[in-house]
């Protein structure tokens, strides 16, 4: 190595004794030196490249972590992280909204005291499923800092480090009350939809039956005419020869006048002819009731609209029914002293009749019978409701009830057209005419009329 032959720097070097004496540097330490000063700038590029390296580090977490504020921020559904033993260490502005309460606030509390009292079972068992099972939309409750309820469709999943250690639990709720009253609303509509499609089907079937049923009672109405006059006449004619008989009788020998009448059992005729006659006539009237009951509600003449007393008119009707009954019913009257409607009284006084009766009947050789009748108004429409304490109706019958000739009476007791015809009649003048089984037992029809007179033609 060629000696150096630059100006070398005197050194001042501490020597045993701890005197400070200038030397002079030998080329071994001057080697050493020099590796020394290499090394010391080595360790300086390091630095300065660690320096670099760890501040676009910074800046790529500063921006990782600004984006996943941004994210978190904008996010509506609720998230709660917490630890292992369910204290809180982080929220979103959602949850902070839904909650009114500040995450400075929130933080190392436990969940449970975000939580309502109704939810506070659901919510100490999610620590128990951490590591294990995820619970996945199950309901619960935020209570706010009014003490509303909030309600929550909840997701809860386990969090890991990047070792696969157990952290926490992370929750996700998302608001569903809106929802939930968006859907109930959505459903209500469509229950109301699907209820007027059955009563326009059920309308449009009854007036069609009313078409045919008119045709019919028309057809009839002349051979049952016949029948009951011929009847008639019948019954007058067995009164005549019964007379004749017996004047007869007045001027014959008796044994002969015995001996005739056994031997054409004319006695057995007598005893037999009256309840014939008059059996037939009960049957005729019956035939007859019928089909005046179907000419009536289905004739094109009706009354025309005018004003009349409701009050008085159910009254009436009541009263009609409950006179021609062996055993009276209690009769309870929830009604006002007056109220003014407008519409055919006659019509409705023919549905409220039809109505007790058929509430008297069912209740007919019942212990403690009672009929309760309603009558109140909303302003647009007047509602009357008939209830009875009887056995009700099987759920099966309650569709069919409005059919014409379907009835629960026994043979001959029910013609099957009473329910079916006031059904007509409240359509008619713009009414409706509903049943149901009342809640605490028996039945309960409700008679809906309108106060100002709507009529349909």
């Amino acid at each position: 190595m060629k000696a150096d032959n630059r100006e070398r720097p005197n050194i001042s070097l501490i020597d045993e004794a701890g005197v400070g004496d200038p030397l002079q540097l030998t080329e071994s330490t001057e080697s050493a030196w020099i590796d020394v000063i290499q090394k010391m700038d080595k360790v300086y590029a390091d630095l300065v490249h660690y320096q670099v390296e760890l501040e676009q580090k910074n800046a790529a977490l500063e921006e990782a972590q600004q984006f996943i504020g941004s994210v978190l921020e904008s996010m509506t559904d609720a998230l709660i992280v917490c630890d292992i033993q369910g204290r809180i260490q982080q929220v979103n502005r959602a949850l902070e909204r839904l909650s009114g309460k500040q995450e400075r606030d929130l933080l190392q509390k436990p969940i449970s005291e975000i939580f309502s009292l109704d939810s506070q079972p659901l919510v100490d068992s999610f620590p128990e499923k951490l590591g294990s099972d995820s619970i996945v939309d199950c309901e619960v409750s935020l209570s706010d800092t009014e003490g509303k309820s909030v309600p929550l469709a909840m997701n809860c999943s386990s969090r890991y480090d990047t070792n696969g250690r157990l952290m926490g639990m992370v929750l996700i709720g998302r608001p569903v009350g809106e929802l939930r009253r968006a859907y109930e609303q959505l459903n209500m509509t469509h229950l109301d939809l699907k209820q007027t499609q059955q009563q326009l089907v059920h309308s449009e079937k009854m007036a069609s039956l009313g078409r045919l049923v008119a045709g019919v009672a028309h057809e009839l109405n002349n051979p049952i005419s016949f029948v009951f006059g011929n009847m008639h006449a019948l019954k007058r004619y067995g009164e005549r020869i019964n007379n004749y008989f017996t004047e007869v009788g007045k001027h014959l020998d008796p044994q002969r006048h015995k001996s005739l009448r056994e031997a054409y059992k004319i006695d057995r005729v007598e005893s037999d002819i009256g309840p014939l006659i008059e059996g037939t006539l009960e049957g005729a009237e019956r035939i007859s009731d019928i089909v005046l009951d179907l000419r009536r509600y289905s004739s094109i003449q009706k009354e025309s609209p005018e004003p009349f007393e409701l009050t008085q008119v159910i009254l009436t009707a009541t009263q009609w029914v409950i006179k021609a009954c062996r055993e009276n019913p209690e009769v309870e009257y929830q009604l006002p002293e007056s109220l003014m409607v407008t519409g055919r009284q006659g019509q409705v006084h023919q549905i409220l009749v039809n109505l007790v009766q058929n509430a008297v009947d069912v209740m007919e050789q019942q212990a403690g019978a009672a009929l309760t009748i309603v009558l109140d108004t909303d302003g647009d429409n007047a509602w009357i409701k008939v209830h009875d304490n009887g056995p009700g109706i099987p759920e099966k019958d309650l569709q069919k009830l409005f059919d014409p000739f379907f009835t629960t009476k026994a043979v001959g007791k029910g013609t099957g057209l009473g329910l079916y015809i006031s059904y007509g009649l409240a359509h008619d003048f713009g009414g409706e005419l509903r049943a149901r089984n009342h809640p605490q037992g028996g039945m309960e029809f409700t008679l809906q009329l309108p106060l100002n007179g709507k009529v349909h033609e």
